[in-house]
C-alpha cells in the first residue's frame, strides 16, 4: 500500500508535466495562426482596393478620426492586442502608415476601458472602491496625457513615423541579421493563408477580398482570446510572484515587472485588471502601481512585433513601421512622463482626485466611462468634421 501512495504523485508530476507541455504546444500553435490571419488580412485589404488603398483611407487622413477609430475599436473588443495586430495587417495591405499611427495612440486610450469596468467590482465599499477606482484610472490618464503630448507633436514633426522607418529599414536591411531572413515565416504561413484565399474565391471581386479579410479579424479573435486564456493558466501563479517580488523595488522594477508579465499573458488588459482588486484590498498602494501599468503599456507591443513577422516584400517595412510604432510611442511615452516631475505626478493626482470623487458620489464613475470613451470620442469627431 506504502508502494502505491508513493507512486501515485510521482504519477500525477508526470501527468502534470504533460499537460503543461500540451498547453505550450497550444500555445504554439495559436501564434502560428496568429501570424496566418496577419497575412490574410494583408492579402485581402490588397484584394479589396487593388491600387486604390491610398484613396480609400483618404478620408481617415485627419488624426482625430483615426484617434476615434482606435480607441472605440479597442473599448468595445477590450483588446489593444487584437486592434494592434489588425492594424498592421491593413498595413501591410496598403493602409497608409501616417494613417495607422493615431489609430494605434487611440487603442491605447480604448484598452484601459478593461480595468476601469473591473474597479466597479469593489463600488460596494466606499474606501476600497476609492483605492481600485484610483488605481484602473491611474492606466486612463496616463495614456490620455500621452496622447496629448504626442499626437501634435506627430501631426507637426512625424517623430514617431520618422525613427520607427528609419529602424525598420535598417532591421528590414540587406544584412545576414535582417529580418529578411525570416522569410521562412512566409513560407510556413502561406499555405494557410492559400486555403483562406480558396474558401473566399467563391465571392465576386471586391467582396472575396472583404471576405478574406473578415476571416482573419475572426482567426485574430480566436486566437488571441485562446492564447491569453492558456497563457493565464500556465504563467498567473508565475506573474503573482514576479509581481509580489518586483512590485517593492522602486519603479524601475515595477516597470519590469509589468513588461515581463504582460508579454507573458499577451494581454495589458489582463496585467492591469490584476492590479486593481490588489490596490482595493489595500495589498498595494497607487504609487507601487503606477509604473508596473507603465510597464504594462509596452508589454502589450509584442503582439504587433509578432504579427509584423508575418509580412515579406515591399509590404514588409511598412508593417514592421507600424509596430515599431507602437513600440516607441509607449517607450518614449514612459521615459518622458515618468522623468518629468510636473508630467509624473498627472496620472496620479488625477487618479486620486477622481477616485475620491467617485467614492463618494458613484454616479460619477459611470459618467467618467461613458465620458471619456464615448463623449470625447464624439467631440473629436465633430473636430474631425470641422477640420
Amino acid at each position: 500500500m506504502s508502494h502505491v501512495s508513493e507512486q501515485m504523485p510521482a504519477d500525477n508530476i508526470v501527468n502534470t508535466e504533460g499537460n503543461k507541455l500540451f498547453q505550450w504546444l497550444r500555445v504554439l500553435l495559436l501564434v502560428y495562426l496568429l501570424v496566418v490571419a496577419v497575412g490574410m488580412i494583408g492579402s485581402g485589404f490588397k484584394a479589396a482596393t487593388g491600387e486604390q488603398a491610398q484613396e480609400l483611407f483618404a478620408f481617415a487622413t485627419n488624426p482625430f478620426l483615426g484617434l476615434i477609430v482606435g480607441t472605440v475599436a479597442t473599448a468595445l473588443i477590450q483588446s489593444s492586442s487584437t486592434v494592434s495586430s489588425i492594424i498592421v495587417g491593413l498595413v501591410a495591405g496598403g493602409l497608409p502608415v501616417a494613417t495607422a499611427i493615431p489609430m494605434v495612440m487611440g487603442s491605447n486610450i480604448g484598452t484601459s476601458i478593461t480595468n476601469t469596468l473591473v474597479s466597479l467590482g469593489n463600488i460596494g465599499d466606499k474606501s476600497e472602491f476609492k483605492r481600485a477606482f484610483a488605481a484602473a484610472t491611474i492606466h486612463d490618464f496616463f495614456n490620455l496625457v500621452n496622447v496629448v503630448i504626442f499626437l501634435p507633436l506627430e501631426i507637426i514633426f512625424h517623430p514617431l513615423e520618422k525613427i520607427s522607418y528609419f529602424l525598420a529599414q535598417n532591421l528590414y536591411g540587406g544584412s545576414s541579421l535582417s529580418l529578411n531572413n525570416l522569410n521562412f515565416v512566409k513560407t510556413a504561413t502561406q499555405p494557410m493563408v492559400n486555403l483562406g484565399k480558396g474558401i473566399t474565391h467563391f465571392f465576386p471581386s471586391p467582396f472575396d477580398g472583404i471576405a478574406l479579410i473578415i476571416l482573419g479579424v475572426a482567426v485574430i479573435f480566436f486566437t488571441i482570446g485562446f492564447i491569453s486564456k492558456l497563457l493565464k493558466i500556465l504563467m498567473v501563479g508565475r506573474v503573482k510572484d514576479i509581481l509580489h517580488t518586483a512590485i517593492g523595488r522602486g519603479p524601475i522594477a515595477g516597470i519590469a515587472a509589468g513588461t515581463l508579465m504582460t508579454i507573458l499573458v499577451q494581454s495589458s488588459s489582463t496585467t492591469t485588471s490584476l492590479m486593481v482588486p490588489l490596490a482595493g484590498s489595500g495589498v498595494f498602494y497607487l504609487e507601487q502601481i503606477y509604473p508596473f501599468t507603465l510597464g504594462a503599456n509596452i508589454g502589450t507591443c509584442i503582439t504587433a512585433l509578432l504579427a509584423a513577422t508575418a509580412v515579406s516584400g515591399a509590404e514588409a517595412i511598412p508593417a514592421l513601421e507600424i509596430a515599431l510604432v507602437h513600440l516607441l510611442y509607449n517607450v518614449f511615452g514612459v521615459v518622458i512622463i515618468y522623468s518629468i516631475p510636473f508630467l509624473c505626478g498627472v496620472p496620479l493626482i488625477c487618479a486620486k482626485t477622481l477616485g475620491a470623487v467617485a467614492s463618494e458620489k458613484k454616479y460619477l464613475a459611470f459618467v467618467y466611462i461613458i465620458g471619456v470613451f464615448f463623449v470625447i470620442p464624439g467631440i473629436c469627431l465633430g473636430i474631425s468634421v470641422i477640420f
